[in-house]
């Protein structure tokens, strides 16, 4: 993966797979601990033990369609690459929660990408998922929740055109504003 959003992207799409019908995604960049951390959580159906032990392995995936599964091994690879930490826990017929911890500084920490485009393009994908995003710098909080957005909306889809670009810019510009960079 080339950066964080593209990470997120993955792990996301994994929840979506798992049939989850709430994704909670929190970015939280914190310079007074040199860290960033993001954080995917979701109710789907969850992993058994088994298969939750076996995760983190490239050559191991629960797919049918390929026979690898690199999106959680190389999340886990680039965080501890930058000295940093990864978990995963799991409960059958409950959810998942991927967390990876970069340390800012450490010149291998990836790019952050684009969180806000990642962000409105998952939850514009997939209307009947609610996506809850929180993004948290030293500056504050923005949190993008699909549910006040479709109240907001009442009758016009998420996923209309015109709403899709007007919802990227929103995002992308509250983002923005909390940057640390």
């Amino acid at each position: 993966m080339q950066d964080i959003a593209a990470h997120v992207m993955d792990i996301a799409q994994n929840s979506v797979r798992a049939k989850a019908s709430r994704i909670e995604i929190e970015y939280r960049e914190d310079p007074g601990k040199d860290s960033l951390t993001i954080m995917i959580q979701d109710n789907g159906c969850g992993m058994n033990e088994a298969t939750l032990a076996r995760v983190t392995d490239p050559f191991f995936t629960s797919r049918t369609v390929r026979k690898v599964g690199l999106g959680i091994p190389l999340l886990k690879q680039n965080a501890e690459r930058t000295g940093g930490s990864f978990s995963i826990t799991s409960r059958e017929g409950e959810g998942t929660t991927v967390r990876a911890e970069f340390v800012l500084s450490n010149w291998d920490t990836p790019p952050r990408g684009d969180m806000g485009g990642t962000v409105v393009l998952l939850a514009t994908a997939n209307p009947e998922i609610e996506f809850i995003y929180r993004h948290i710098t030293a500056k504050g909080e923005y949190v993008f929740d699909t549910r006040e957005v479709k109240e907001t909306l009442g009758d016009v889809p998420i996923n209309h055109l015109e709403i899709v670009s007007a919802l990227q810019e929103l995002v992308r510009e509250n983002i923005r504003e909390l940057s640390t960079e």
